[in-house]
């Protein structure tokens, strides 16, 4: 059974960085996609950043393009999501997604993700 578990979350203020985590486990092989997404108070759950990690593609929501980055070890199934730059609106609950299929809808849409952590709390104060 495929667990994911982040790390990493906290309370920063705006400008600041923090790095989250998502160690893998149960994978009975690779998945084709891997991904950040996060969900504020009262909004949908939407993609922040993916990775196709055998091709080593990487995708990112316009909010968040030259401020984050996604990267991956596969040696240790572990995924990163490195904040820079975070402002109030970065504020969320964050989780990290995989799946083995093709996404059809895009890499960013978190419908196509089966497998999903419990998820990080950032918190960016003004």
């Amino acid at each position: 059974q495929v667990q994911l578990v982040e790390s990493g979350g906290g309370s920063v203020q705006a400008g600041g960085s923090l790095r989250l985590s998502c160690a893998a486990s149960g994978y009975t092989y690779s998945p084709y996609c891997l991904g950040w997404f996060r969900q504020a108070p009262g909004k949908e759950r939407e993609g922040v950043a993916t990775i196709y990690p055998g091709a080593g593609s990487t995708y990112y929501a316009d909010s968040v393009k030259g401020r984050f980055t996604i990267s991956r070890d596969n040696a240790k199934n572990t995924l990163w999501l490195q904040m820079n730059s975070l402002k109030p609106e970065d504020t969320a609950m964050y989780y990290c997604a995989a799946d083995h299929r093709v996404p059809k809808y895009g890499p960013l849409n978190p419908n196509e993700y089966t497998y999903w952590g419990q998820g990080t709390q950032v918190t960016v104060s003004s």
